[in-house]
């Protein structure tokens, strides 16, 4: 049986996040054994959440049906032994229909994304997401970035209006609306990290009630991304420091270095580790095999020098 909102955002709150990147056979189609191996894998560790079908796991290129499908088949893996958020967006009909599917499926929350390419108004994002909150019992996460980006105001009356709205996922890097949407509501919600490489700005964030984000490194590392996660909580600015400068900042280059890199080079960090997931879909690219080489230098370097880092060996591997 889901959670009730409040437990999922509570749940949420605790602990690090994580998104099964989607995975792909041959033919590009949804290989759900292999998927499902991963989601078992990845609960081996401590996390407090799976997003499934999220931006990580290529939600913008999947249908609906296999939208549903990854959902269901994360849901069946976790078994309520961790809380599932399935991804949910598009215009507001469709993301009506998606959060009442993924609700029937046996997700837990939904995480809503940003409306398909038109810029709306507050008062129509607040129309957007009143609907989706609407259409279900389960716990609603609002995801804040780029042609929907709600101010604390807007937030604030959804919040009066809606008591399943319970998270916010920040992908904007707006210092002072974080810091005003903190002060205006305070613990009403649970905030999460969303941007990418979300790593990078986890220790500033923490001072703004932001307690988790979501790892897409988790993926591929996730001994490394929990350690990094404890010592981020901790707030020992050493560790996180050497962990930033030995491997998210190079990381971050790579990334860079193509458009649409943030999936594909966490799908290449799979590849590179032996957990293969395929392809990501058009129209986005793999990392060429000289990227990815780099990539697997990058991380084997990473999981050697995690252990005087960290100050022991890293948690077992997925």
């Amino acid at each position: 049986m889901p959670l009730t909102p409040t437990e999922m955002a509570v749940s949420v709150g605790r602990g690090l996040l994580s998104f099964p990147v989607t995975h792909f056979d041959a033919n590009n189609r949804f290989d759900v054994e292999p998927y499902r191996a991963h989601c078992a894998a990845m609960m081996k560790h401590d996390l407090a959440g799976l997003f499934a079908a999220g931006g990580t796991g290529e939600f913008f290129s999947l249908t609906f049906k296999e939208v549903v499908d990854v959902v269901s088949a994360a849901v069946a893996e976790c078994g309520g032994r961790l809380p599932v958020i399935a991804g949910c967006g598009y215009g507001t009909a469709m993301a009506i229909e998606l959060a009442q599917a993924t609700q029937a499926a046996g997700a837990d929350g939904v995480l809503l994304l940003p409306p398909y390419l038109v810029n709306g108004s507050q008062e129509g994002l607040a129309a957007h997401i009143g609907a989706v909150c609407k259409a279900v019992s389960i716990g609603v996460i609002v995801y804040n970035r780029d042609n929907a980006i709600i101010d604390d105001v807007t937030l604030a009356r959804l919040c009066d209006q809606h008591p399943n709205l319970v998270g916010f996922k920040d992908g904007v890097g707006d210092i002072e609306l974080m810091t005003r949407i903190y002060t205006r509501l305070g613990n009403r919600l649970t905030y999460i990290g969303g941007l990418p490489t979300a790593e990078t700005f986890a220790a500033p964030y923490l001072k703004m009630g932001v307690t988790t984000y979501s790892s897409a490194i988790f993926n591929f590392m996730p001994g490394w991304a929990s350690s990094f996660y404890k010592a981020v909580r901790a707030e020992d600015q050493a560790k996180v420091l050497a962990g930033l400068r030995d491997f998210v900042m190079p990381y971050i280059a790579l990334r860079n270095r193509g458009k649409g890199y943030a999936v594909a080079i966490v799908k290449a960090g799979m590849r590179v580790v032996g957990k293969s997931a395929g392809p990501v879909r058009p129209p986005l690219t793999d990392l060429s095999e000289r990227e990815l080489e780099e990539l697997r230098a990058l991380i084997e370097r990473a999981e050697a020098t995690a252990p005087a880092i960290f100050g022991g060996p890293l948690a077992r591997s997925a």
